[in-house]
């Protein structure tokens, strides 16, 4: 295309061969892998802190006895499911490893570990998703904070692996 941008403008506009061709063409500017290298490590950072917020709203309905604002109705009800028997790995309540996982994958995201990142968060997604699979099947209750965990690790593992995927080289 020339210099002439108005004019462009209006033959992308006018002929859609060239605008299909155009917008197949497009291509963010990558600067050399640096800005999808930061945006991640930041994102996966940032979503850590929310999942620490959030593990920490279900350890304190954990060790609660009050009437949680959670509780809405049969189906969802964070005390049931904080106080069940699933609720704990031995001694240590599941909100606590939440908490402690949610800091540590802070850490390695901004250590830029993204191989060890990309294997946390995917172990994390699977403890979740077991998590989910109990609520559903077994308690037959549903806790918000635990959906939000689950949603939260979800982007994680999304967002490391589109991080672990943005230094590759491509194929010529």
């Amino acid at each position: 295309m020339g210099l002439n941008v108005r004019a462009e403008a209006r033959t992308l506009q006018t002929d859609p061969i060239l605008r299909l061709r155009w917008i197949r063409d497009f291509k963010f500017p990558d600067f050399g892998g640096l800005v999808g290298f930061l945006i991640m490590r930041y994102l996966i950072a940032l979503l850590a802190l929310v999942g620490v917020v959030v593990a920490s709203l279900a350890l304190h309905v954990h060790y609660s006895t009050e009437t949680e604002p959670c509780s809405i109705n049969e189906k969802w009800d964070c005390g049931i499911v904080n106080h069940s028997p699933y609720a704990v790995i031995g001694p240590v309540p599941v909100a606590a490893i939440g908490i402690a996982g949610y800091a540590a994958l802070f850490v390695l995201a901004l250590a830029r570990r993204k191989r060890i990142v990309l294997a946390a968060v995917v172990v994390g997604l699977g403890f979740s998703l077991y998590l989910t699979h109990i609520e559903k099947d077994v308690l037959l209750v549903w806790c918000v904070y635990c959906v939000s965990s689950l949603g939260i690790i979800s982007l994680m593992t999304l967002a490391a692996l589109a991080w672990q995927l943005s230094g590759r080289k491509k194929a010529v």
